[in-house]
């Protein structure tokens, strides 16, 4: 399993899954000029979600013999967990970190952790199940 984060592979997931990550970060951003945070990270993270898809398809599972659709299905349900996880770790941090006497730039470090928890799950996902 350890050998499956020591490959090109898993770089290449890395530095298109940064791209994902800055677009659902950056994305956060502006659509909290509307929505509150809970919503807006959920918005994020859909928005990360599809640029993750297009990039991991090009540039990273490029051997899978799966259908687009049949990819995309699983890449959804991967998805689904790691956007669960995404917004218990950010909005548990939005709450503790206060408590914690941190007071600036709470929700940008919330979200910020909430991405990255889930990167080594999703990628095991990713190639086991939505580009296989």
């Amino acid at each position: 399993m350890m050998r499956s984060f020591v490959s090109r592979e898993f770089l290449t997931f890395l530095l298109t899954g940064g791209v994902a990550a800055a677009v659902n970060f950056g994305s956060r951003i502006v659509y909290n000029r509307w929505l509150d945070f809970s919503s807006a990270v959920v918005l994020a993270y859909l928005t990360g979600m599809v640029t993750a898809f297009i990039l991991a398809r090009r540039f990273v599972f490029t051997q899978g013999s799966q259908s687009v659709q049949r990819s995309a299905l699983f890449f959804v349900m991967v998805n689904g967990v790691a956007v669960l996880q995404t917004w218990v770790i950010s909005m548990a941090l939005y709450y503790l970190l206060p408590m914690a006497g941190v007071t600036r730039w709470v929700p940008e470090i919330a979200h910020a952790v909430g991405i990255v928890v889930p990167v080594f799950t999703s990628y095991l996902g990713h190639k086991r199940f939505s580009f296989k």
